[in-house]
């Protein structure tokens, strides 16, 4: 079967569809802002039946055992054989989630540094895994992937040239077992979910050029209360600070963003990842 070369838009992936921006009328700001908003919900929904269809597919073919599948199971002994076949075969792209530091992490690391260097190999990564992935792609010599990081739920993936891919299963079972997908529909699925969380990451280095006050547990809290819009007495009650002490660290947030009013910092808090949007 001829695999599809998938085209970088807008920092997502488009099946060998090209988007013509040209004949495209002005609008007026609300009716943009509205179409914004619009396309946004469009696309929550396609990554939720996306990420429906997939957990389906799985599950659906982990219970046909009698016929060759085009989801197959494999375990963390074999891991690195599936890696191999499947990141060694790349043609044009590598898109590659990684969530924390565990055998699945580990393997895909070391096999993308075997990538063959026509493939264009992109790295999403969730916060709390940031300074992790940053410090174990820097030996890599053959390849310098793209990396960004996501405050959306990312799940272990692997998917090359949008015709198969490799998923982690679920938490409960043992480290390092995997699914092999090769049924087109659920790998453009895979892709998709992909292409969504991709287009709203933050650049690793951005991301990483942040004060680190303002990738705390604590400043996370406060930026949620400045977006709430709680007044200063009852967001310092609630974190269990004196009055002083919150003002004084929401002077310092705002100072680091560079925002002008609270309810700025906290728009620029999602902007730059800090929050979830």
């Amino acid at each position: 079967m001829a695999k599809n070369r998938c085209m970088p838009i807008d920092g997502g992936f488009v099946m060998g569809v090209a988007i013509d921006p040209r004949g495209v009328e002005p609008r007026g700001a609300d009716e943009t802002t509205e179409r914004a908003d619009d396309h946004a919900s469009h696309l929550e929904q396609a990554l939720l039946q996306a990420r429906k269809l997939i957990e389906s597919t799985v599950l659906l073919h982990s219970r046909r055992r009698t016929t060759p599948s085009p989801v197959v199971r494999t375990d963390g002994a074999r891991l690195g054989d599936s890696l191999a076949q499947l990141i060694g075969g790349a043609r044009y792209s590598v898109a590659v989630t990684l969530t924390g530091a565990g055998a699945f992490e580990n393997a895909v690391i070391e096999e993308l540094d075997r990538t063959p260097g026509r493939a264009v190999v992109r790295v999403l990564c969730n916060v709390p895994a940031a300074e992790g992935v940053a410090e174990r792609l820097r030996p890599l010599t053959r390849v310098r992937p793209e990396v960004r990081v996501s405050q959306s739920e990312l799940r272990g993936i692997v998917v090359v040239d949008g015709a198969s891919a490799l998923v982690q299963t679920q938490v409960q079972e043992p480290e390092g077992q995997v699914a092999v997908v090769n049924d087109l529909g659920a790998v453009r699925a895979l892709e998709l979910l992909f292409a969504g969380a991709w287009s709203r990451g933050r650049k690793l280095a951005d991301h990483l050029g942040l004060a680190p006050r303002l990738r705390t547990e604590f400043a996370r809290t406060v930026l949620e209360a400045l977006r709430a819009g709680h007044t200063d007495e009852t967001a310092a009650r609630a974190i269990n600070v004196s009055l002083r002490t919150y003002r004084r660290h929401v002077a310092e947030i705002m100072r680091e963003l560079d925002a002008s009013s609270r309810f700025q910092a906290g728009a620029r808090a999602v902007e730059l990842g800090l929050l979830a949007d």
